[in-house]
């Protein structure tokens, strides 16, 4: 099996939050990206994928950990080397708007990238911004348009070129569709898998939405917390999630058709908060399956099968996926609705 092109280990960052308190915000990380997949990264709000998101592409210096690109350590880089890596890797953000500059025009946003790494003439920037502005969907008439005249999907889409414009290998999409309509979360979800398909591009695709990864990712990392709780395929871990709370997300994901009642996993209690974590498994708290040792001891990630790691102490290989009670409850009218 190749190297793979983005490597996270034992990654870390915390946050003061005064008092000499601090916000675990990331606290011990082990991920990777291989070549050309689209790993899809979710969890609640708050639980740290965003700040892995932005530690991977080193807008954030890690507490401790180390990040690799192409087998190559990027934690300690920083000046003229890092902005020289910075072409290999590029992020898209969540906000299509907040994230470009309202005075400048569409064509510079996109060849700014190319100016700043010194890539060539003015004219050949102008052609290479035209052409990335072309596989976003977007023409010659556009370029010289503000971003607040244009639509939410198509300032993600400037947005999408800007980031594509150094042609990197590895593009980190943090929330990316979540501020856009259904409609047109379809259609740059389509946009992105067109692009990959064309540039060779590896995703670490971030979001909240399940029903988003399962259709974009070839692996899923479940994050809780500011850990990993589970990785595997996609299509095994939709169909058989071992960790608790990974079914308590797959069991909320809305459901596209009404059946008058469904299944639920039921978690009590609050996320606790990353300044004061709990010990031993951070999800105890929650879990209906929790015994004495979570309460004490972190579960180390267990290889259930090809691929597929849970960190939970009722993890077994070969074993079928721990047994949590649910309830039943109506569906909602949302629900219910056509897609």
């Amino acid at each position: 099996m190749s190297a793979p092109l983005l490597e996270l280990r034992g990654l870390v960052r915390h946050f003061a939050a005064g008092r000499g308190r601090a916000v675990r915000a990331v606290d011990g990380v082990d991920l990777q990206v291989a070549r050309g997949e689209t790993l899809g990264l979710v969890g609640e709000s708050g639980c740290g994928k965003s700040t892995v998101g932005r530690l991977a592409v080193r807008l954030l210096r890690p507490t401790a950990g180390d990040v690799l690109f192409d087998g190559a350590p990027i934690t300690t880089l920083d000046g003229e080397a890092l902005r020289r890596r910075r072409a290999d890797f590029q992020i898209v953000f969540q906000d299509p708007y907040g994230s470009l500059n309202p005075r400048q025009r569409v064509l510079d946003i996109v060849q700014e990238p190319l100016e700043i790494h010194g890539r060539g003439g003015r004219a050949e920037r102008r052609r290479a911004a035209l052409d990335m502005l072309a596989r976003v969907g977007l023409g010659p008439q556009h370029a010289h348009r503000f971003p607040h005249e244009f639509s939410g999907g198509q300032r993600q889409r400037i947005g999408i070129a800007r980031a594509l414009s150094l042609r990197p290998r590895l593009l980190v999409c943090d929330e990316a569709v979540s501020a856009l309509d259904v409609s047109i979360q379809a259609q740059i979800v389509n946009l992105l898998a067109d692009l990959q398909r064309d540039l060779g591009l590896t995703y670490l695709f971030i979001a909240h939405d399940l029903s988003v990864v399962k259709h974009v990712s070839d692996r899923v990392a479940v994050m809780y917390l500011g850990r990993i709780v589970e990785t595997a395929p996609a299509d095994r871990l939709f169909a058989a999630p071992h960790h608790p709370y990974t079914q308590a997300l797959l069991s909320a994901i809305p459901i596209p058709r009404p059946t008058g009642t469904r299944r639920r996993v039921a978690l009590e209690g609050d996320v606790p908060s990353p300044v004061d974590p709990p010990s031993g498994c951070r999800f105890h708290t929650r879990c209906p399956l929790a015994e004495a040792r979570c309460r004490s001891e972190a579960p180390m990630p267990t290889e259930i099968g090809a691929g597929h790691a849970v960190a939970c102490h009722l993890a077994r290989p070969g074993a079928p996926p721990p047994r949590i009670a649910t309830i039943t409850t109506p569906t909602t009218e949302s629900e219910g609705r056509p897609p």
